[in-house]
């Protein structure tokens, strides 16, 4: 038989068939290490940022330290307060550290305002502009209606004929039905008159200040509700006899209010210093 003689092309698919496997392997490794590289470069170099961003002062927090320092200059430019001069060159600086020194020296400089404080009046003014003066301040606004509101109910409870010397004398143990409510109305009246007068007069000096925060409207609140209780509490539980019962009159019961309402602070911290005076009694008798 005559022998064939094989052409170039099946020489050429001869000899890719007849490669080693380990030259195939090693092109496919070689392509998965790339991409695995690749792969990893790309998180290595993504890693730092993110740390960076955990670990180091957000860009919100700078902005935040900014925000309030431009504030607190506007404030004492306004107030004719007066600034420490190592501001300026801190504020230029405009690094990290320079910021929280300059924000430090500012709030000694406004004391006893805040940055909160002037932020809540600024906002109040921001949007009580073409609005009137009760408008601007809510709680100024919502004080004054409530004692407008008290002083009705002491006006009206007073010239009703159920309160007078001897229905106050009865106190809450002996008198009943509608003299009773319109008696404990009249001295809930004086109470929150008191409590009123004394919350209106701390509100004035914070507008004047700039340390109004809108927390107070919820401590205020507070405050008013604690008021009433004391100058219940001073006029018919805690009551000073003189002599005897009959010595008690309109005057007396009517002043322990107001002083019970005026002064609910000191009312509570006299209770709760007699409270931990029993409290330490026990404690000591059991050890």
């Amino acid at each position: 038989m005559a022998k064939t003689t094989p052409t170039d092309s099946e020489v050429n698919e001869t000899s890719k068939l007849d490669a080693p496997i380990e030259h195939v392997a090693s092109e496919v490794k070689s392509k998965t290490v790339t991409k695995t590289s690749t792969a990893k470069s790309t998180t290595i170099a993504e890693t730092p940022k993110n740390d960076l961003t955990k670990a180091g002062i957000s860009q919100e927090v700078i902005d935040e330290l900014s925000r309030e320092i431009n504030n607190m200059l506007a404030f004492a430019v306004y107030n004719g307060t007066i600034i420490n001069t190592e501001v300026n060159a801190l504020i230029q600086n405009s690094n990290v550290d320079d910021l929280i020194n300059a924000h430090n020296l500012l709030c000694k400089n406004i004391a006893p305002a805040t940055p909160k404080s002037i932020e809540y009046t600024k906002k109040l003014h921001t949007k009580g502009q073409g609005k009137t003066f009760f408008s601007q301040l809510p709680l100024v606004r919502n004080l004054i209606i409530l004692a407008l509101f008290f002083l009705i109910i002491f006006i009206f409870t007073g010239q009703t004929e159920a309160v007078n010397n001897d229905s106050l004398d009865l106190g809450m143990m002996s008198n009943h039905g509608s003299s009773l409510l319109l008696n404990l109305g009249y001295l809930a009246s004086v109470s929150g008159l008191g409590v009123l007068f004394s919350i209106l007069k701390r509100v004035s000096g914070s507008v004047i200040n700039g340390t109004l925060v809108p927390e107070e409207t919820m401590e205020y609140a507070a405050q008013i509700v604690l008021g009433i209780i004391a100058g219940l509490l001073m006029s018919e539980v805690i009551v000073f006899y003189t002599k005897d019962a009959e010595s008690i009159n309109l005057f007396n019961k009517s002043v322990l209010a107001l002083i019970g309402g005026f002064s609910s602070e000191a009312i509570f911290s006299i209770l709760q210093g007699l409270i931990d005076r029993i409290k330490a009694i026990f404690i000591t008798s059991k050890s």
